[in-house]
């Protein structure tokens, strides 16, 4: 039945033809909403269409025409009768309607230097408003930390220790992994160039140095703000969705010290842990692409490798690690509680909260490479 309705629709037709000099623009067939429908192409020839006041448009063998074809051609007539048109009367009651039609036209977005000073302005009373709540945080969290040391049969033991599990103990897997592919891809690389120069001995250095004091700590702040600190953020705004802060708080129970306080003491503790971890996978990986690529055997790595470190790197990196933790669960914490109970909201600030952790890290990283710049050098 549909194809015989098809059959029986006159698709619609443009035709292009000079008489006299002048260009005549001839319409024919149906100019329907389903004839159109059947012929897409026509809509784009139609719009493309460049004539000027002078063209004459033959409407008159037009078949049928209702208020969408209607619509089509008087966009294509720039929404004004050309000086030279034919059709039927019927026909021109259509876009009499059109013309008498006054609908909202879409402004045109024109910045201004006023409109750009407010736009700025935006962005920097929403970063001084996350770095005051930031301020406001750490204080809270200072105040948490006096107020469980007097009274340390408070502390929320069970809290701390299911958020080291989850953020620490379930990420012994990944760490590893990518630790250890990384310390085979700095190995191999490294070991092009050692070669060139006939200083292969000295891979053990350059993995020692950036592995523990550079790329461990950053490797799993990154890997844990992405793992952990988005599950915390989307954790905390579940709650807010389910309304269990609400029912936290009409129970008299604090926020900060059943859900931040537990989560910023957890990450500082497992961000050190993962970062040994780390640590040992990425030598271990450097060793076996070292004694694959150089000959440098395993027993020898080990032997040079204290001597090549300086132990005040290994602390270095771990107090990095430390800062990385509180910081990576501070700005869970700080966006989780910005969740509004709506699930557009959630993926919004969950995803505020892994770039902002990343780059917190990153910034924190290059301070402390600044400040720490001529420690622990052999």
């Amino acid at each position: 039945m549909a194809s015989l309705n098809n059959k029986l629709i006159a698709k619609p037709v443009l035709q292009i033809e000079q008489e006299n000099n002048l260009s005549s623009i001839n319409l024919k067939g149906s100019w329907n909403l389903l004839a159109i429908n059947e012929s897409p192409s026509i809509t784009r020839d139609l719009k493309g269409l460049q004539y000027n006041s002078d063209c004459i448009w033959r409407l008159d063998e037009v078949e049928a025409l209702d208020t969408a074809g209607a619509w089509l051609i008087w966009q294509a007539w720039g929404e004004e009768f050309p000086n030279q048109v034919e059709m039927r009367p019927e026909h021109k009651r259509l876009f009499d309607r059109w013309k008498t039609f006054s609908y909202a036209r879409p402004e045109e977005a024109q910045k201004s230097l006023v409109q750009i000073f407010k736009d700025s302005n935006k962005v920097i009373l929403a970063f001084y408003r996350h770095v005051f709540n930031g301020i406001i945080l750490l204080g809270q969290l200072l105040l948490d930390t006096v107020y469980l040391f007097r009274s340390p049969s408070k502390i929320p033991w069970p809290e701390i220790s299911m958020t080291i599990y989850s953020s620490g103990v379930k990420a012994l897997g990944i760490t590893a992994l990518v630790g250890f592919l990384i310390g085979i891809v700095l190995s191999y690389l490294s070991a092009l160039q050692l070669q060139a120069f006939g200083a292969e001995i000295y891979i053990i250095n350059i993995l020692g140095m950036s592995i523990i004091r550079e790329l461990g700590p950053l490797l799993a702040a990154i890997l844990v703000a992405g793992r952990s600190g988005s599950a915390l953020t989307a954790q905390i705004g579940i709650m807010r969705v389910a309304e269990e802060l609400d029912a936290l708080s009409s129970m008299g129970i604090s926020h900060s010290l059943r859900i931040i306080f537990p989560i910023v003491v957890a990450l500082t503790v497992t961000l050190p842990l993962l970062t040994v971890w780390t640590n040992a996978a990425a030598l271990l990986g450097g060793m076996v692409s070292a004694w694959h690529t150089l000959d440098i055997s395993m027993q020898q790595f080990v032997q040079r490798l204290p001597d090549s470190v300086p132990l005040v790197n290994v602390f270095i990196g771990v107090g990095k690690a430390a800062v990385f933790g509180m910081l990576i669960g501070m700005i869970a914490c700080h966006y989780g509680f910005h969740i509004k109970p709506n699930s557009e909201s959630l993926g919004n600030e969950t995803t505020n909260s892994v770039v902002a952790s990343i780059t917190v890290v990153i910034m924190v990283d290059a301070i402390f490479a600044i400040l720490f710049m001529g420690t622990g050098m052999p």
